[in-house]
């Protein structure tokens, strides 16, 4: 326990060096040192730009007057367009310029004491406290990440009126890229429930449904029936935002204006995180495009190194495989056919072990299946007595050890034998008294185990 504990305070400590800014900023103290008057206002549901003065400057350990092209710091505002990472939604992107300096917003985050953070960059100039500034959010990205959360809310009605009521949200995540939905479930979707989910949001999408945001009272938001998140703490006045007359959820983040403009819905996975709970990872609008445009380039790469078409690519496979199918069968036949030419004359290199003959020996290339069919082949030819059969295959080593019946009577059991030489070529096995197989790594001990062979063989003879 003592050095589980060593290495997980060093894995956490790897972590926290590791995290990028805006991870590091959220619990700091370097907050508690600015005026509790100082807070922000998010107006980013109504428009995407703004102009403000620049409030408060922060590094990672202390409050700061400016910041310098290349430093990396958090830029606090009154106001800001910016959403910051809450909900599950990433917080939004963009610029804060001043008339002499930029700096890139990598991520908008919630500080302590009511107050919106923007994380990230100075990519040119000195910006300062004090200065004027305009606060341009990325639209492209925010539009993404619209697209995707609204996709989310649609995906959580489809889930519902498929699996049933019980399937409620356990989490969610959205950003300009992908949504990501955990949910509660006993057991993986089927293939025909990942199906009509997926077709279900498309059909959604395509009846271009208004989404319209509310601001009411608790009580009267839960009157109208809106999901809301198990756990989550609401405060008195909430957003209550509808999909048409069929999605009515509690929800603080920023959605599209009408279903359509998400325009495309793709779900990529389905799969357990937790015991009952599942995640859904799906992409919305031009990243469904970009998706399939990546399936159809590995396809027509697919269908190349086939030396065919895309549309004759199945057939092509099978013929593929077809071929595939005979040249191993005709593979392992030559194998077995060269094997029994190269034991013809082994014959004579049978030894008496207290009076029950042994045939211990080595051939090269054959499977495990093929040296089966190989010692049922000398056995037959023995008569009576023991075959120990070894062979090189693939860098590794397949092991069979038979026993007649009038071997097994004297006390002859293959079981036990190879158990005892299957060590020297650095594996193990076991089986019956009349037939075992073993497999090993190492064939430099081969000739060992042929060796000791006879020796286990005479220990075991009564």
């Amino acid at each position: 326990m003592n050095g589980f504990k060593a290495a997980m305070e060093g894995q956490k400590a790897k972590a926290r060096e590791n995290a990028n800014f805006s991870a590091k900023l959220t619990d700091s103290a370097v907050y508690d040192k600015l005026d509790e008057n100082l807070t922000s206002e998010f107006i980013g549901y109504e428009t995407l730009e703004d102009e403000e003065v620049i409030a408060a400057i922060a590094g990672e350990k202390s409050l700061l007057d400016s910041l310098s092209e290349g430093e990396e710091g958090t830029i606090i505002t009154s106001k800001t367009p910016f959403y910051a990472t809450m909900g599950g939604q990433k917080g939004d992107t963009g610029i804060i310029k001043t008339s002499s300096a930029e700096f890139k917003v990598s991520e908008a985050v919630k500080l302590p004491g009511g107050r919106i953070g923007h994380a990230g960059k100075v990519m040119k100039g000195t910006i300062s406290k004090g200065d004027k500034a305009e606060l341009l959010v990325d639209k492209a990205n925010r539009d993404a990440t619209c697209r995707n959360h609204t996709a989310t809310h649609l995906l959580q009605k489809a889930l519902q009126e498929i699996l049933g009521d019980g399937a409620h949200q356990k989490g969610s995540y959205q950003d300009g890229t992908r949504t990501r939905f955990d949910f509660s479930y006993g057991q993986a979707m089927t293939a025909e429930q990942i199906a009509a989910a997926e077709k279900t949001v498309n059909e959604k999408i395509a009846e271009d449904m208004d989404v319209v945001t509310s601001v009411m009272g608790i009580e009267e938001a839960k009157a109208t029936g809106a999901m809301a998140l198990f756990g989550e703490k609401y405060g008195d006045t909430v957003r209550v935002v509808n999909v048409g007359d069929w999605s009515v959820e509690l929800c603080g983040g920023t959605h599209v204006k009408k279903t359509g403009q998400i325009a495309f819905f793709k779900i990529l996975s389905e799969s357990g995180i937790a015991a009952g709970v599942r995640r859904i990872e799906a992409v919305t609008g031009s990243n469904v495009l970009e998706y399939y445009r990546k399936i159809e380039e590995r396809l027509d790469d697919a269908a190349k190194a086939a030396k065919t078409t895309p549309e004759a690519l199945v057939e092509r496979i099978g013929k593929l495989q077809e071929e595939i199918k005979a040249l191993k069968s005709e593979n392992e036949s030559l194998k077995s056919k060269a094997a029994n030419e190269a034991v013809a004359d082994v014959m004579d290199s049978v030894q008496e072990v207290n009076g029950v003959k042994l045939l211990a020996t080595s051939v090269k290339g054959v499977d495990m299946n093929g040296l089966r069919e190989l010692s049922d082949n000398l056995k037959a030819k023995l008569g009576e007595g023991v075959v120990v059969l070894l062979s090189e295959n693939d860098g590794k080593v397949n092991v069979v050890v038979s026993a007649t019946d009038g071997a097994m009577a004297k006390g002859a059991h293959a079981g036990n034998l190879i158990k005892e030489i299957a060590s020297l070529v650095g594996g193990g096995g076991g089986g019956r008294p009349n037939m075992a197989q073993a497999g090993g790594k190492d064939p430099s001990g081969i000739e060992k185990a042929l060796a000791k062979a006879a020796e286990v063989l005479e220990g075991q003879l009564k």
